[in-house]
This record gives C-alpha cells, structure tokens and sequence, in this order.
C-alpha cells in the first residue's frame, strides 16, 4: 500500500511518545502482574464557551475554522482518505476518514447543520492536512492508527495501552515450550490469545500441561536437566529433557495441542477418544489410563469457565453501556469454546456520541494491534460495519463477521455482557467519586496548587547494598496504573553497598532526565486563573485541563519519597540539580517504632506535618507507600533469584550448557566445583587441563 507508507512522512504523525522511564527500565516480572479488569473512567473535556462559536459572528473562530476547511476543500482530491484538523499550535483535533475528501470538507463548510461537538472542532480549527488512500478499507485502517499514535482530543480513544497476555508455543527449540508471552512477537513460535488476565492464561496453561503434557521449563533449565523434574511426577511434562519422550511423539503432543488451541478441539477430544478405546481393546490399561486423565484434562477447561458456549467457537463480544456522560464497554473473549476471560474499558467520547458511534470507532482502534476473530458480536449496530468487516479482513487474511445477534446462544452471550458493562460502568462511578475526594483531601493538607492527577512514589530495596533495585509507582484518580510502574537496576559502582540516599539520587536523575528529553514541559497557559483552581479542588468542576497534553502529560503533580528528611533532601538537590522545578515533593517518614499510624510527612518548604491516626487520608497515603514497597521488593527478589541462577558457571568463558551439565551431575553442587582442585576438575568428561584451570581459577580470583 504505497498511499498509506506516505502518512509516515508527514509532519504531524510522529511516533507518539512513551512514558518516560521506560524501555530498558521496564520490570519484567512485573510485566505479568495481576491488573484491574476494569479500566479507568476518562475526565471530561471542558467546553468551550458558546460565545465563541456564536453561529452570527461572522469574525469569530467558527467562521475563521469554515474559511480554513473551504480553502482546503478547493485542493482537496475526490478519493478517499484521511485527513488531521489542527488548532494554531498544530496539535490535532481531529483525525477522520472519508470516501470522498473534498466532499467532506465541502460539508463542513455549511453555515447551519453541525451538531455542538463539529461546530467546536470547526471552531479550533486553523489548518488541515490530508493523505489519500486506494480504497475506503485502507482509509479505516489508517484512521485508527493515527487516532491512537495521535490522540486527538475529539475523536473516541481507547485509553488503555496494556498489551493483552497470550499463550506460546516456541518453534526455536526440538522440544518447544508452552508459556505467557505478552509484548512484540519477536520470538519465534505460535502465539494463540489474547486472554483477558494472566490469571486467565496461567489457568489454561496448567490445564494444556495436563492435556498435553508440554515442558514449561526455560531453555537453559532443560539442558541442565539428569532426571525428570516434579513437573513430569505429578503428570504435568512427558518429560523431553531427559527422553522419557521421543521426538516423534513429543511432536504429535505439540501438533495435538496447537489444534486444540486452534480451534479444532472436538477433533482433538475425538482422537483421544480413539487412543484410549484402542489401547482398551489392546488391554494397555497403562496407557487407556493416560489417555483418560488426559481427556479429563481437557475436559477440565471448559467445567471451569462462567459462560460454556455450545455453538461459539472462537468470537469476541462487545457490550457498550453509557451513563453519565461516560461509556462502558464490555469485552469477552471466547476461543476454542471457552470463555478466556472478559476486560471493561471506558473510552474518551464526547457526550454526544451515540453507543453505536462510540462503539465503532473503538472497535477500529482495538483491532489495530491485535488479530480479530472470525467472529465479532455486538450490542449496538455500528456505522459502517461492512467496512469495518471489510478492513478487518483484509487486516487479518481470513473473513471476519459482525454481527449484533437477535436470539439464540449468541443474543444470551451479548446480554451477558451488557450486564457485566453496566456492572462495570457503576462501581467505576463510585470508584471515582471516592478517590477524587481523597486526591482533594491531599490537595488542601498540603497546599498543592491542584488536585493531583499522576502521583508517583519512589522506594529502594537491596540486602546490604546487593542487587539494588529503585522503584517507582503511579496512582491517580482512577487508582493505581500499573502499566506505568518502573524498576531500576542500580548501576552506579561508586555507591557505597547500602547508600540509600544514593540510590534515590541515581533513580530520580534517571526518571527526570528521560522525562525532559521524551516529554519536555510545556509553559503553564496565562488563563489558568486562581479562580479555576480553587474550582478544581473545592471539587465543583473536573480538574484543571488546560488541554489534553496536560491531562495525558508524564510529569508527575507530586512525587511521593519513602523517606524522612533526608531522603527528600537528596530528592530535592537531585532535580534542582536537573533544573527540575514546580514539582512538589512530600518525604514519608515512618514512626519511632517504624509501625503505621505515625507517619510523619515532611515537605520541601513547608513544615512538617502529621495526620490523625484513623484518618481517611492517611490511609490513602499509607496504601500508596506500601504499594511501592512492595514493588521494589518483589522486583529486588527477581533481581537476585534471577543472580543466584545465572550466577557461578555462566560467567566463566568456555562453559556452555553440556559442560555446566557435566560438572554438575559430577560434583552435584555449585559449592562442590568451587571447593574442587585443579586435577578433581580435569576428570570431568569434556573438561580438560586449560578449562578445568579457567573454572578453578574464576571461583579463586572471585573469592580473594
């Protein structure tokens, strides 16, 4: 598609940013936690005043906005296309797509007709940019990647960009390996999903070990492996590793299971079925028993799920439900005849948008990044659904359906999910208006100029100064976002073992130089009146949103230390350092005996403040603390579990898997190799003089 490789070269489409610390920052462990279902409710936009896009104001900017669109709309094309709206600052309002573009700006050109949400993006508008396409398909396609690189502030986002988990089948090894794997495909494999959780995923993997009896081991465990694992005692791994399995038969497991995921179940229950039945009549009681417990295995996926479609076998289900001026949308995921589990999402629209609107232009977003199913229902008809079926086809190679279902089966799966969206939308609801009382509380006892919006808080953890690991996380009005946490592996070989202060100067310089450099600080707007502010936190209005860059901005509204005075000290050189300013900090110090409920708060220039023990607020900050330690001791854990695993003979030059294997089944333990001489070593099958030296020598220099 050459029309659509040009959009990557205009001017307004660069790579959206990513939240600064991240990247190599990221925590691996943390990339399967366990997170809400349910999304966060958006904040809703300020209005622009009526007077400002009076329709009788022949100079005022709804008639500049026409004048802007009737201009382009004399070079516009007669093809179909994408085109960007942009204010004077040339940030993008509006991203849409039309089969005709000169059409559609012509239409926009009319003095009467628009409804407020138009009349308002006409109004902003000071100029347009347009690419074109071969065919509408490719128009849709090209919208919603734009939409979601861009974010346009009138257009419905899908505000989510947690990658959904999804089940692996290795294809790199002889013996291909079974587990979660979210993030790019890079590895090679089949990739069957998604799955709403990783509880979801870690449920099916363990019932397919049962069914099929695939490893789960890492490569490395495998090769090390002299005897089966517990994995193949409790009826779990055929165990490849130490060939109580063939290859040919390891492989039919393989095939078996990638139907079974594929879709083909019944056929994969048939087959089994026949082995045992076979191995009856044969009187193998043995192996009628494996084939049993295995049959069983199967069976135990589907006895487990809430929903047992008899006729659905692989669709997704979307269910939208709005109130309040807020959207709920309901996604179930149904695979191989199970129910893979289900996640709520509340998208960014205006409230004018219809259900169906909504519900369409999320479905083009949503599907932009993932494979669709053969089979999508709906609650609501969408507008153009054949094109959007179109371009789902042609997006995944194979014939995608949607349809909103009338009875039967499916109407009750739809209906399921209307509940579980109208469920989801009213605790979100009450959720908010909680934690919006809270974030007000913080606002007024420590005097910040707005109610926060992005609060991050900082903790170390290490064991005497090993394995040191700075963590940070992220809370809000919608609660904790955990697809925002960071980990940072200390690096510094300059720190003192155990210089906490250190550590937190190294972890903030980290996070606040990538933030200036990913997302620079745009100047506070002159209109941002005291008035205002004092609206926002006294709670009569959504809070201060100037524009939808300070609403989605990184930069924290106030930065959490778990720490006294010095902590914050060491936090407060280490941004002014950075030419860091405006971003209020607060140290949380624990009591004398360290227990909760006499937490002292100290501020960078402010006295120090202490809460009553029983009070909501300090609650509240009491959660968000312990939150953050126990991030950075769980990613402390998988720093030093994954040291005490890969540490010893990996380091030593020469020593691959085969030879780790040898001098481990020779000696039985590390400590053993370490306390060997070099003669004890040079017996070892595969280990000669020179190598046996290497070893010797690595465990001497280490330990002088």
């Amino acid at each position: 598609m050459p029309q659509l490789a040009a959009a990557d070269a205009r001017p307004h489409e660069e790579q959206e940013t990513g939240m600064a610390g991240g990247g190599k920052d990221i925590d691996p462990a943390s990339e399967f936690a366990e997170e809400d279902d349910e999304q966060a409710l958006p904040e809703s936009d300020l209005e622009l005043d009526a007077a400002q896009i009076e329709l009788g104001d022949a100079s005022g900017p709804l008639a500049a906005g026409r004048a802007v669109l009737l201009r382009h709309a004399k070079l516009a094309p007669s093809t179909p296309g994408v085109y960007r709206m942009l204010d004077a600052a040339g940030e993008v309002l509006y991203v849409g797509k039309a089969k005709n573009i000169k059409k559609r700006f012509t239409s926009y050109t009319r003095p009467t007709g628009h409804d407020t949400r138009i009349e308002r993006v006409i109004a902003a508008t000071a100029s347009v940019e347009f690419v074109t396409t071969a065919t509408e398909t490719e128009a849709l396609l090209l919208e919603a990647n734009l939409i979601k690189r861009l974010r346009p502030r009138f257009n419905v986002l899908l505000r989510d960009d947690k990658s959904f988990p999804y089940i692996l089948i290795t294809g790199d090894h002889w013996a291909p390996q079974i587990l979660k794997h979210r993030g790019a495909r890079s590895r090679e494999g089949s990739f069957f999903g998604p799955f709403a959780s990783v509880w979801a995923v870690n449920r099916t993997i363990t019932a397919l070990q049962r069914a099929f009896l695939l490893r789960s081991c890492s490569d490395g465990f495998f090769e090390a492996r002299t005897r089966p694992c517990l994995l193949h005692q409790i009826k779990r791994c055929s165990a490849p590793c130490t060939n109580e399995i063939d290859f040919a038969g390891y492989a039919e497991l393989v095939r078996e299971a990638k139907a079974f995921l594929s879709g083909k179940s019944q056929a994969v229950r048939d087959e089994l079925s026949a082995e045992m039945e076979k191995a009856s009549t044969e009187l193998d009681f043995e192996r009628a028993a494996i084939y049993r417990d295995r049959l069983a295995a199967l069976s135990a996926v589907q006895s487990t799920q809430g929903i047992n479609p008899r006729s659905t076998e692989e669709a997704d289900v979307f269910a939208i439900h709005q109130d309040g001026g807020f959207s709920c949308i309901e996604v179930f995921f149904f695979r191989t005849g199970q129910n893979w589990g289900n996640r709520a999402y509340c998208p960014k629209a205006d409230r004018t948008f219809e259900p169906g609107e909504v519900l369409g232009a999320f479905l083009a977003q949503f599907y932009d990044d993932k494979p669709p199913p053969s089979l999508i229902l709906l609650s609501h008809d969408v507008p153009e659904c054949d094109l959007l079926a179109a371009a789902l086809t042609t997006k995944s190679g194979r014939k995608v359906e949607i349809t909103v279902p009338q009875r039967g089966e499916k109407k009750e799966l739809v209906a399921h999910a209307l509940v579980n969206a109208r469920e989801a939308l009213g605790r979100k609801l009450a959720d908010t208006s909680s934690q919006q009382k809270l974030l007000k509380g913080l606002a007024d006892v420590f005097a910040l100029p707005r109610m926060p919006q992005r609060i991050e808080v900082y903790d170390n953890s290490h064991i005497q100064g090993t394995n040191a690991v700075g963590a940070m996380i992220v809370a809000g009005p919608e609660g904790f976002r955990k697809n925002q946490y960071r980990k940072f592996n200390i690096r510094s070989t300059e720190l003192t073992p155990g210089d906490d202060f250190g550590m937190m100067r190294e972890v903030l310089e980290r996070r606040f130089k990538r933030l200036m450099t990913e997302a620079p600080r745009a100047a506070q707007p002159a209109d941002t009146t005291e008035a205002i502010q004092a609206a926002a936190i006294a709670g009569d209005m959504p809070p201060p949103a100037d524009s939808d860059e300070d609403r989605e901005s990184p930069w924290p509204d106030l930065v959490l230390i778990d720490g006294g005075q010095g902590q914050l000290n060491a936090a407060k050189e280490t941004l002014a350092a950075l030419g860091v300013t405006g971003v209020p900090m607060i140290g949380v110090a624990k009591g004398p005996d360290r227990d909760a409920g006499n937490e002292t708060f100290y501020l960078t220039d402010k006295p120090a403040v202490k809460l009553p023990p029983r009070d909501p607020l300090l609650f509240f900050i009491q959660r968000l603390r312990d939150e953050a330690h126990r991030f950075a001791i769980g990613s402390h854990r998988t720093r030093r579990t994954k040291s005490i695993r890969e540490g010893g003979l990996q380091e030593i030059p020469g020593i691959g898997p085969t030879r780790k294997r040898a001098l481990l089944h020779h000696f039985g333990t590390l400590k053993a190799i370490e306390r060997a001489s070099v003669t004890d070593l040079s017996q070892v099958p595969g280990i000669n003089e020179e190598t046996a030296r290497k070893i010797h020598d690595f465990f001497h220099e280490k330990a002088s």
